[in-house]
Formats: C-alpha cells, sequence, structure tokens
C-alpha cells in the first residue's frame, strides 16, 4: 500500500492507496492544517494510526525544491529527508517530489471534471505544457514529451526577479523594493502576493480603505481571502480590493504567458494552485488572455495557446501516480 501526500505551506493532504487502484479514488484521505505540527513524521504517525494501515511506501509532493532526497520546506519550517523519513516511519522507500512536479505529474492525467477552459486554442500533439500554480507561494513546472509519454520537470521560477510590464507595476516593484530589496514575482503574484499588492496601494490612497475593511483586515490571521472575497462580491465599495486584484490578474496573465514563451507551451498552459479556481470570474472576462497575449511579435501565437485552470487538489494525484509508478516498477515489490 502506498502512502501519499500533497504538502502545503496551509494545508496537507495525506491518502492511501492499493496497488493497482484507480489513482483518483484513495482508500482513505484527510486534510491536515500543516503548521499545527511541527514535523512530517507526527502528522503521517496520526493519520496512520487513524486509518488503521501500513503502507510499504511514501510518495510526498513537497513545496520547495528536492536535492538529494532532501528538501526544506517553503513556508514550513520543516526539514524533510527521504531516508529519514523512510527509517522514522519504517517504510521501505519514501519519495520526495517537488509539487509543483507532483502538480505536473497529474496534469495530463486530470478528468475533463478537473479543469476548467479559458481559452480552447490550438493544442499540438505531445507539444511542451507549462504550469503555474499561484497559492501560498508561486510555483512553475514544465512537462516535455520523451517520445513516449510526458516527463514532469520541477522549477523554481517563482523566486526569479519581478518584470513590471506598465506604470502601476513599476509603482508596485518600487513598493517591495524598498521593502524586501529582491522582488521576486512570488511577492506579487501569490497569497500572500495579493496582500502585498493591497498594501502598496492602499499606502498610495489611505482614505479609501473602508474603517471597518481595515479593522477586519487587522484581526485576520490571513488577510488575502478577505481581500479577495471582498474584490469579488463588493468591488464597487471595496474599491481598492478590486484594484488589488485585477492588478495580481494582470500579473499573473503577464507571468503566464512568460512561461508560455520559455518553453514554448504548444500543449497548453495549465494554471493551478490554491488560487486560480477561486477567482475564475476574473479570469473568464477576457482581460487576461489580452494580458497573457501581450508579447509583442508572439501576440499571435500565445492567442492560440490552451489555457486550462484545474479545480481539484492536483498534486496529491501526482505524488499518488509517482509513488505507484516507483512500486510497480519495482520487481522487488510485492504489494
Amino acid at each position: 500500500m502506498l502512502l501519499a501526500g500533497d504538502i502545503g505551506g496551509t494545508k496537507t493532504l495525506l491518502a492511501l492507496y492499493a496497488p493497482g487502484c484507480d489513482p483518483n479514488s484513495p482508500t482513505v484521505v484527510t486534510e491536515y492544517h500543516s503548521a499545527s505540527y511541527p514535523s512530517l513524521d507526527l502528522m503521517v504517525r496520526e493519520f496512520l494510526d487513524q486509518a488503521g494501515e501500513t503502507p510499504t511506501d511514501a510518495s510526498f509532493g513537497v513545496p520547495g525544491p528536492v536535492i538529494g532526497g532532501r528538501a526544506h520546506t517553503t513556508n514550513l519550517p520543516w526539514v524533510l529527508d527521504e531516508a529519514a523519513l523512510s527509517q522514522s516511519l519504517n517504510l521501505r522507500r519514501v519519495s520526495l517530489l517537488n509539487d509543483l512536479q507532483a502538480i505536473a505529474t497529474a496534469v495530463p492525467h486530470l478528468r475533463p471534471t478537473d479543469l476548467h477552459t479559458i481559452n480552447p486554442g490550438t493544442r499540438l500533439l505531445n507539444g511542451p505544457i507549462a504550469v503555474v500554480a499561484p497559492g501560498t507561494g508561486l510555483g512553475e513546472a514544465f512537462l516535455i514529451w520523451n517520445g513516449d509519454r510526458y516527463i514532469a520537470c520541477s522549477s523554481e521560477g517563482g523566486h526569479a526577479s519581478f518584470a513590471p510590464a506598465n506604470e502601476a507595476q513599476v509603482a508596485l516593484w518600487r513598493h517591495l523594493a524598498n521593502r524586501f530589496g529582491h522582488v521576486s514575482v512570488e511577492r506579487v503574484c501569490s497569497g500572500p502576493g495579493i496582500a502585498n499588492i493591497y498594501d502598496c496601494l492602499r499606502d498610495a490612497a489611505p482614505g479609501e480603505e473602508p474603517p471597518d475593511f481595515a479593522a477586519a483586515l487587522a484581526q485576520a490571521p490571513d488577510r488575502t481571502p478577505l481581500i479577495t472575497q471582498a474584490a469579488l462580491q463588493e468591488p464597487p465599495s471595496n474599491k481598492l480590493a478590486a484594484d488589488a486584484l485585477d492588478l495580481f490578474v494582470a500579473i499573473l496573465a503577464s507571468e503566464a504567458g512568460n512561461m508560455a514563451l520559455k518553453v514554448l507551451a504548444t500543449g497548453g498552459v495549465t494554471l493551478a494552485g490554491g488560487i486560480p479556481a477561486h477567482v475564475l470570474p476574473k479570469l473568464t472576462d477576457g482581460r487576461f488572455l489580452q494580458d497573457f497575449a501581450d508579447k509583442g511579435r508572439f501576440k499571435e501565437l500565445l492567442s492560440r495557446v490552451p489555457i486550462d485552470v484545474v479545480t481539484t487538489r492536483a498534486a496529491l494525484l501526482g505524488a499518488a501516480l509517482h509513488g505507484l509508478d516507483r512500486m510497480r516498477l519495482d520487481p522487488t515489490h510485492t504489494g
């Protein structure tokens, strides 16, 4: 039996899979608040005690780079090591893969019900696929065809430098450069990025912030959901929130277009992570596609690139696929 996990900076999903099962149908799945646990070991032990099962292998999608079987999770104070986890959890083998590599692994296996298409485009068979996933951070990955199947490749593109595309974004860059020094794309294209954008706009026009909304933000442990909700549901009465979300979507569109150009994503662009599915109205009103394709001489090419939004937790599926594949290919595995 396989233990698979989607480890997020905010939430973690753990699930169990029997060999030969449908990877979309785990036998048990439970969600945890990541920060409530000092280590993955303790979370896994609690999960397995409640499930009453003993897996032989584990596969985890983790936020951050995995180098030499070891990862220091981004936005979580956990250090994960394949060998140490295997020993402490009494497992035959533990596999760690970057969470965006896990999402990318899942993309070719997603069902139509797992996706919302915002641009059908013209998909080239076996063409490269770009994955851009804003959530607690900004993850980026891509898939390439090896002649037999897609291979998922991870990256840390979210930590590349933010390139402003207009005067509003230049002002945002200046605001964040004064605060952080280096301004990565993740600083403006993630959940915390939405809050950073809001702060910049509020500081430039403090009189526009409704007092009751300011009080609610001051009490919120995570301001991003409040800003996003106000932008979607109350745009006339909360212009700062509405403008912040509009600016975020424009930056997301530009970065997705950048990624499409970098890998020549003729197989499409997939938007994943915790945010795109929650702001679909802002991705389907036409402005996202305009900003996505606004790349000068390559505008026509980008206008033909298919774009889909993932509406499920794809990283868990990808981690399960990775782990089940390794179990299947291991001749010593007996189930």
